[in-house]
């Protein structure tokens, strides 16, 4: 009896520390409001409250508020300036956690190349340009990771929702695939194998940073396709007012305007 009521005293004890060391709401706010601001997000995150609790956690924790984003591929093998403007603007969003929070943020590049490798890309000019983009995201402090190697570390454990994409988002992927897939299906085809993967890698990435922000250049109607536990910050890419994600820039000229 002796010990079990040394044992809960010590629990006790342990738990009131722990409550002392919880972050005031002021101190939460404050990050949150920070990067939360329209010089940064296309529009409100996917939910609010729960994007504090993670931010809170982060900060209870004494750890930087960790975001992760995708880094696609377009059309380029070369690092332009859309790309390094695109990582200063990210750089700067975790300038300005630093600003009110000690330990800062954390920005992970997750490098899309499954998407790269389904739409078409050769595999040696994928590997050359995210070969490119993690040395210029190492200068600002990033961290990088190929998607297709995350998965391949998840294994087969995943719980995958093979549920039919809804209308709405098939119709969103198709008008994408008719723009950038050049793979050897159907528009149609490349644009559910696409929705497959996705349902996949959210998982992964659930997996892998459970507790990060995953942040998006997309807009809120590829939700679908993002983690379900996780919080989506909805963003611009390269400056407020522009969403074109920088491995699709320069946005090449439509033929009404180059005749």
């Amino acid at each position: 009896m002796e010990v079990v009521a040394s044992t809960e005293k010590s629990v006790a004890l342990e738990c009131g520390r722990n409550l002392k060391k919880l972050p005031s709401g002021d101190v939460v706010g404050k990050v949150v409001q920070s990067f939360n601001t329209w010089a940064y997000k296309r529009e409100q995150p996917s939910d609010i409250a729960l994007l504090t609790q993670f931010v809170g956690r982060a900060v209870m924790r004494r750890q930087p508020v960790s975001f992760v984003f995708y880094w696609g591929k377009g059309p380029r093998c070369e690092v332009e300036h859309f790309d390094t403007q695109c990582m200063d603007y990210l750089a700067s969003l975790a300038a300005r956690v630093k600003a009110v929070y000690p330990m800062g943020a954390s920005i992970s590049l997750v490098l899309t190349d499954t998407h790269a490798g389904h739409n078409g890309h050769q595999a040696q000019l994928i590997t050359k340009y995210y070969t490119a983009v993690e040395a210029e995201a190492v200068k600002r402090g990033f961290e990088c990771y190929l998607l297709s190697e995350l998965t391949d570390m998840a294994g087969r454990g995943l719980t995958i929702d093979d549920a039919e994409p809804s209308e709405e988002i098939l119709e969103t992927l198709y008008r994408s695939a008719e723009r950038w897939y050049r793979g050897g299906a159907s528009t149609l085809e490349g644009a559910r194998q696409y929705y497959a993967m996705n349902m996949i890698e959210r998982r992964v990435i659930e997996h892998f940073f459970p507790s990060s922000i995953f942040a998006t250049f997309n807009g809120r109607e590829s939700r679908p396709l993002f983690p379900d536990k996780l919080p989506i910050f909805y963003m611009y890419s390269i400056k407020r007012g522009t969403s074109v994600k920088p491995w699709f820039l320069p946005a090449p000229v439509p033929e009404t305007l180059a005749s």
